[in-house]
């Protein structure tokens, strides 16, 4: 019989309602796992354990009557929680305390899931990386888990939650999935509500999710957002393999992924085309970055004014850039993207889903950098649903994956066809 931290949030959530198990038990068993495995991953900026049971018991004293009863979820430390530290990865913010939750985790707590504490994030949600290693590296030779998100994808990837958030605004949730080999979920751009998280960028930032398994990934934010994602059948679809303006970037596990995805398809009976994207498109990255940045600029008035002396020399580079965009090269960003828009819209008319890479390749060694993000910049700028799947190892038994992208408000679609591929690579 499966341990209880082995079944799915799903399953979890199903056992708990019907009462054949407590959300203290699931708390206990991921609670111990927890403190088994931290030490060697350091995933999490704050974990309490009594803090930890002491929610189940209220979970079960109120009847588990939400869609996630009992189901442990980690909180990436962007995002604030009005019992928990969060420090947005800085250490302008070591004592803050938020008064309110974020809606995100509002909307946990209010389902009746189990706040596990808050992960690893870089600061601000951009390059200086953390301290969590990657699990599924050495311990002599370690290797990122990715950023920003990383503790989150790391936290699921040991196994101690089966759920946990990330934020998305340039390829901070598809890239962490990746490098760790766990389902990454970024929704279409607005699905999930960002209140109450520290903002980067307001025109790129995404919640997003990190599962065990597409199905878990879809019954998260079914559960957070109030609309079922119904998973269907693809056989029939049509699949563009979509090589980026990016492909001389990808490596040769990464070229090897999308080829073993695209074949996968084929044999489920989809069909698999190549997927032409507009010239346009190869300007698509620094559009993104340009309005990053600038957004970025503004958002971190207040820090610029009083504790610009804290920020990390990435940080403060990603403000120097975002200052030197003028309004013209600003205003040429926003166009090119709602021209692109529109293209992709066109795009997915065409084919019902795309297959793109999520990395360049295998994690990169050592802690001092997150990785490439130039594989997600686009979609995060375009708005698409995103989902990253595992579909093997590369060439030094790293995890590797693609990304499979679908209509904006049509995420059902891209995570249908996420789901196909994750039983077929799975057998």
């Amino acid at each position: 019989m499966q341990k209880i931290e082995e079944v799915s949030a799903r399953e979890i959530a199903a056992r708990v309602a019907r009462r054949e198990v407590s959300a203290e038990t699931v708390a206990r068993a991921y609670v111990e796992r927890v403190q088994a495995l931290e030490p060697g991953i350091l995933a999490w900026q704050h974990f309490d354990a009594a803090q930890v049971i002491a929610q189940a018991q209220r979970v079960d004293r109120a009847g588990a009557r939400g869609a996630l009863a009992g189901v442990p979820i980690a909180v990436k430390d962007l995002i604030d929680t009005a019992d928990m530290p969060t420090t947005y990865g800085s250490p302008i913010y070591a004592e803050h305390r938020p008064v309110v939750d974020a809606a995100v985790v509002a909307s946990v707590r209010e389902a009746s899931g189990v706040v596990m504490g808050k992960t690893v994030t870089t600061e601000f949600a951009t390059f200086k990386p953390g301290v969590t290693r990657n699990p599924r590296a050495a311990l002599d030779a370690p290797r990122t888990p990715g950023g920003s998100s990383s503790g989150s994808a790391a936290a699921v990837a040991t196994g101690m939650v089966p759920l946990a958030f990330g934020t998305q605004t340039a390829a901070s949730v598809i890239r962490p999935a990746a490098y760790c080999g766990v389902v990454g979920y970024k929704p279409t751009f607005g699905l999930l509500p960002m209140a109450g998280i520290k903002s980067l960028s307001p025109t790129l930032d995404t919640a997003g999710v990190f599962a065990r398994s597409v199905d878990d990934a879809a019954f998260f934010v079914s559960a957070l957002s109030r609309i079922e994602l119904t998973l269907s059948p693809i056989k029939g679809w049509r699949v563009g393999i979509c090589h980026t303006p990016h492909w001389d970037l990808a490596s040769p596990d990464a070229r090897r992924a999308l080829q073993d995805a695209a074949r996968h398809f084929d044999k489920l009976g989809a069909r698999v085309v190549e997927a032409v994207v507009p010239g346009a498109w190869v300007g698509l990255a620094q559009a993104q970055m340009d309005i990053m940045g600038f957004e970025a600029w503004a958002a971190f008035a207040p820090e610029r004014n009083r504790h610009a002396n804290l920020f990390s020399p990435a940080f403060a580079e990603v403000l120097a850039s975002g200052a030197a965009v003028t309004g013209e090269r600003l205003a040429a960003a926003h166009a090119l993207a709602i021209h692109a828009r529109g293209e992709i819209e066109n795009l997915l008319q065409q084919v019902d889903v795309l297959i793109a890479p999520s990395a360049t390749g295998e994690a990169p060694l050592g802690l001092d950098a997150t990785g490439n993000p130039i594989f997600s910049r686009l979609w995060s700028l375009l708005g698409v649903p995103c989902v990253h799947v595992p579909t093997g190892v590369g060439e030094h038994g790293m995890p590797v994956g693609v990304t499979v992208v679908g209509p904006r408000w049509r995420d059902a679609k891209a995570l249908s066809a996420a789901l196909q591929l994750e039983s077929a690579v799975r057998g």
